[in-house]
């Protein structure tokens, strides 16, 4: 994996916006980056494919466990969704299944696991269309791994049959960047080609109706019978209306399951360590004292977008960061990841149902966070 210095395309502000976006700058510094791409080799790129669906079917594993044994309180969850996440977890009903994995190489190459985005997962608008329409100006005879926006059609296609509704409603928070917004309408987008009808709606406008006739509803009083969100579950959970959601009689198909509790805290990652310790791809982590012996990393369970980590390494506080974020904590093995001229790429991998179909990749300090560059990449 090399990076590559180049010239940006003159126009490449209008050419990105017209695709969605919108945010590829902030403050007058770029979050989207022309001036440099990754180039892997296929060699490379099967090495990530086969680690995320590899860890994949560790979570997956990972999840019975924590359902089959009761776990839930490391993850701080309400005992009121208990119930809601094992009846989804069992039964699991219609789901896209997506998500990233946020990785990067060790110093001898291997793919190693930061922690799994899978319940809101964005900078899809960027991986799934924009580096493809660059890649396809600018590198026109180079290949990329990306099948993203193909694996997400198909997905929605596999699950409508199961859809109480052709109807699928979208429901985000409005953002200043514009991000959720235009990911949103880039989901709706997807649906729409799959052959389904949508309806945006904003969190604040969903409707509820108590009794045996009652349920969710958006601002024309039809009911939701399939919502899918770009919010995350424990911030709906924790809102006053979000309780509704065990007393549904209507049974919304919210999309993604609310087992996505699970796998996108950082709670299962002590799990996974504790399941498969030592596995190659995996960083050790834990939930009471740090790996001992080792440098590491130290996260809150709920964190975001970077926020609030910090790195010890040698014994002192290498790094940390700011954010919003408090509550629980786990501990995490430090991955020294190579250093390009002082840029510390993030792999993210997209999953969609089990199979790795596209690569993202974001590139910043030692702690990725949300105002650093998406660069593109290509293959060898």
């Amino acid at each position: 994996m090399r990076r590559q210095t180049i010239v940006p395309r003159h126009d490449w502000q209008a050419k990105v916006e017209a695709l969605g976006l919108i945010w590829h700058s902030t403050a007058g510094m770029p979050y989207w980056g022309e001036d440099a791409c990754y180039t892997l080799t296929s060699a490379e790129i099967d090495a990530i494919a086969a680690a995320s669906e590899d860890l994949h079917q560790m979570f997956v594993a990972a999840g019975d466990h924590v359902v089959r044994h009761n776990l839930f309180a490391r993850f701080g969850i309400p005992d009121w969704c208990i119930p809601l996440i094992v009846d989804a977890w069992e039964n699991e009903p219609p789901a896209l299944n997506y998500g990233r994995f946020d990785l990067a190489f060790d110093r001898n190459g291997v793919p190693r696991l930061f922690e799994y985005n899978c319940d809101t997962p964005t900078s899809l608008v960027e991986a799934a269309v924009v580096q493809w329409h660059w890649k396809e100006e600018v590198f026109a005879g180079s290949d990329q791994y990306n099948r993203i926006h193909e694996a997400l059609i198909e997905r929605w296609q596999a699950i409508a049959p199961g859809l109480a509704s052709r109807l699928v409603h979208f429901a985000h928070v409005p953002d200043t960047a514009g991000e959720d917004t235009l990911t949103t309408a880039y989901m709706m987008d997807l649906a729409r080609e799959a052959g389904l009808d949508v309806a945006p709606l904003v969190m604040r406008d969903i409707g509820w109706k108590a009794g045996p006739q009652g349920g969710f509803f958006d601002m024309a009083a039809r009911p939701i019978a399939t919502m899918c969100k770009l919010y995350p579950w424990e911030w709906l959970v924790a809102e006053e209306f979000g309780r509704n959601i065990a007393a549904d009689p209507s049974g919304t198909c919210w999309i993604e399951p609310i087992w996505k509790m699970l796998w996108s805290n950082k709670a299962i990652l002590p799990i996974l360590w504790q399941l498969y310790p030592d596995h190659p791809n995996l960083l050790g982590a834990n939930f009471d004292a740090p790996p001992q012996g080792l440098d590491h990393v130290i996260k809150p369970m709920l964190g975001r977008e970077g926020g609030n980590v910090t790195i010890i390494k040698d014994g002192q506080v290498l790094t940390t960061s700011d954010g919003r974020y408090t509550g629980p904590v786990i501990y995490q093995e430090f991955c020294d990841a190579p250093d390009y001229d002082g840029r510390f790429p993030v792999l993210g991998s997209w999953m969609v149902d089990g199979t790795c179909v596209g690569l993202g990749i974001r590139e910043g300090g030692r702690i990725t966070t949300n105002r650093d560059l998406f660069v593109p990449h290509v293959m060898d």
